[in-house]
């Protein structure tokens, strides 16, 4: 099973995503550094 197959990207709805973009933000000010999130939904294998 491929990487891509088995941490497919999150289906995330705009309110969900903007949740997660906000947070980004937040951590990025806190600790002055580069925050990225990455939403994957695990798949079994």
């Amino acid at each position: 099973m491929s990487m891509r197959e088995k941490f497919p990207v999150a289906d995330l709805n705009e309110s969900q995503l903007t949740k997660v973009t906000r947070l980004e933000n937040e951590l990025r000010k806190e600790l002055n550094e580069n925050i990225v999130w990455i939403a994957y939904d695990e798949k079994d294998e």
